[in-house]
């Protein structure tokens, strides 16, 4: 069965999907967008992300394409048209077509693309042994907190981290702090056995599954400390991990080489991220349980009223 994708009001084969050449998204990266984790049919955290697709159109002032509600409509249809049981969602909304100038166009309509495909989860190895990163400087734009189309900078940081064989690159800002992955959110727990992750702010997008580990640690008495932390301390952490809607949250065994942890769980994953990770699994079957019972009644409703 050929992929379905929907691009401005129309579901239509991928390999016909287009959109025009004057896209500005396509011109200026004029445009925001966000992916989607999909779990058993299920869209993980859908609602946050919505929001923070909202937050984003806002600071670039471009409308929403359509409302919430048909904007959910769409992206389940499309999860749904291509038989996706776990794999993403990507959903970019641009400034729309206009002829090329750098100010902002006053009669173009908002354009939106939405597709969805399978993907294998996190590999056994990356979950239970971990994975290794590289850090390089951040030369990414001062308003990161936007989730932008313009991913230059953070494609060639996961290119560089990929030629070294690593899984991620972390990015260490002009005071030697780490900010974030290129497509990730960092962690460390320090000296004292705090969970850190740098706190909110233009120097980092706010990870849904960022807020979401947080609330799980939260619920469950496990201390997180949102603030800076720089490399050096990184380095010197107990254990370390990156979050992301891809990988949900990894161990990070290695920064640059270095293996990272103490004692027994030197370049292993640690104590911290072992009770983590159960506790963001839990919560996905949670909502995934709950999605299906709301489903099932629906349709028992359903069928009753047409007995």
């Amino acid at each position: 069965m050929s992929r379905i994708s929907y691009v401005n009001g129309e579901y239509a084969p991928h390999q016909d999907a287009v959109v025009h050449i004057e896209d500005r998204g396509y011109q200026f990266a004029d445009g925001v967008y966000e992916v989607m984790a999909v779990r058993d049919g299920f869209i993980i955290d859908l609602e946050p992300h919505l929001d923070r697709l909202d937050r984003s159109l806002a600071a670039l002032s471009i409308a929403a394409p359509m409302s919430r509600g048909a904007l959910r409509i769409v992206i389940r249809e499309v999860v749904h048209r291509n038989l996706v049981r776990t794999g993403i969602v990507y959903m970019q909304v641009t400034r729309g077509v206009a002829k090329r100038a750098h100010a902002f166009p006053k009669d173009a309509s908002p354009a939106i693309v939405v597709t969805s495909r399978s993907m294998a989860s996190p590999s056994a190895s990356a979950v239970n042994d971990g994975v290794k990163v590289i850090t390089m400087p951040d030369i990414r734009w001062g308003r990161c907190d936007i989730k932008s189309i313009s991913l230059l900078p953070n494609v060639l940081a996961r290119q560089q981290a990929t030629a070294a064989g690593a899984y991620e690159a972390w990015l260490i800002d002009s005071a030697g702090d780490v900010t974030e992955g290129s497509a990730s959110n960092a962690w460390i727990v320090d000296a004292k056995g705090d969970l850190v992750t740098r706190h909110l702010g233009p120097a980092l997008l706010g990870g849904v599954t960022r807020a979401a580990i947080v609330d799980a640690c939260k619920a469950a008495k496990v201390k997180v400390v949102e603030r800076t932390f720089s490399l050096k301390e990184a380095l010197a952490a107990r254990e370390a991990m990156v979050t992301s809607t891809t990988s949900f949250v990894l161990p990070v065994v290695a920064i640059d080489g270095k293996a990272i942890g103490r004692g027994a769980d030197k370049g292993k994953a640690g104590p911290v991220y072992r009770q983590i990770r159960p506790l963001y699994e839990a919560r996905v079957a949670a909502a995934i349980r709950a999605a299906t019972s709301v489903a099932s009644g629906g349709a028992l409703q359903k069928a009753a009223a047409g007995a």
